[in-house]
């Protein structure tokens, strides 16, 4: 059994080339494995039944004297690594059979969205860009439209300027999303005057540098903005804000949608904006206002106050 799971670490090093890291956590995941085995009277890879890998899956769920209870997230690694083992012993002749094949990881807890508050959304808005620069009216167009349509960076990078219209109070945007979908949504008054000035004043200077293009939003030298330095662009106006834990490329979108549901807008609505396939993926959102809906219970229902 020792011999069979230094074989195994041996080819994730050689073979497969793992980083260190992660080969000591495979590494100790199995050291922990091989105790259980040796505490149950095993020691021999075909004495390895469905139920032993089921047993200690659970065992890793509730802990036991020397070790604390594993979430699911740190269980289904464990396991994902005995379930590794077991197939490569096979592979390599150790083995006659699999006990581990049906054995299913736990599913980790889903985790919820990331919303910013109105006000830190608000912060970061106003510190895009560093002032008086051409940039800056870039910057601010473009979180603008990030938090005042729930676009992904991907989408908002990929637009071109016949994709967005703000010429009138009604001003829409064609983002285009995964699988090649497309949506309209409806682009809100900040966002429509962010992206005019933007469009008047700060686009023609950027491409002026350029060979041009169709890109709605330009780097400085008039190519088409990155995904990457559309993320730099909300990090460094989210530092300015002192607003910076918990922002990330998503930050905005996931507040879009929060925001909407707290002021409440129906899930299907926002599952459209969104661009979910699925009400289920938009779904998740709904979770973040919980504690909200609970307040409101709390201080508006007859029955809910105590005595």
């Amino acid at each position: 059994m020792d011999r069979a799971i230094r074989t195994y670490l041996d080819h994730l090093s050689v073979e497969k080339g793992l980083a260190a890291n992660t080969l000591s956590s495979y590494r100790r995941d199995l050291r922990r494995y091989r105790e259980h085995l040796a505490e149950a009277g095993i020691d021999a890879l075909d004495a390895v039944s469905e139920a032993t890998v089921t047993d200690f899956l659970v065992r890793l769920r509730e802990g036991d004297a020397r070790h604390p209870a594993l979430s699911a997230s740190s269980a289904a690694r464990t396991v994902v690594a005995v379930r590794g083992f077991h197939r490569f012993a096979v592979a390599d002749g150790l083995a006659t059979a699999d006990p581990a094949a049906a054995v299913r990881p736990p599913t980790p807890a889903k985790r919820l969205p990331k919303a910013l508050p109105l006000a830190d959304v608000e912060a970061i808005l106003e510190a895009a860009g560093a002032p008086g620069t051409t940039l800056a009216l870039r910057d601010r167009a473009l979180l603008e439209l990030l938090y005042g349509t729930g676009a992904r960076i991907s989408e908002a990078v990929g637009l071109d300027v016949d994709d967005v219209d703000v010429d009138d109070a009604e001003g829409v945007v064609l983002l285009r999303g995964k699988g090649g979908k497309e949506r309209v949504v409806p682009v809100g008054s900040y966002a429509r005057t962010a992206l005019s000035a933007y469009l008047v004043r700060g686009r023609p200077a950027l491409l002026a540098e350029g060979r041009g293009t169709p890109a709605l939003f330009l780097n400085a030298r008039g190519g088409r903005l990155s995904r990457q330095s559309a993320w730099a662009v909300l990090v460094r106006a989210a530092e300015r804000a002192g607003v910076s834990k918990d922002v990330s490329p998503h930050t905005l979108r996931h507040s879009f949608a929060t925001h909407l549901l707290d002021g409440g807008a129906d899930v299907r609505v926002v599952q459209e904006l969104l661009g979910h396939a699925s009400v289920t993926t938009t779904q998740v959102y709904t979770l973040v206002t919980v504690d909200n809906l609970r307040e409101v219970f709390a201080t508006a229902h007859p029955r809910a106050r105590h005595g």
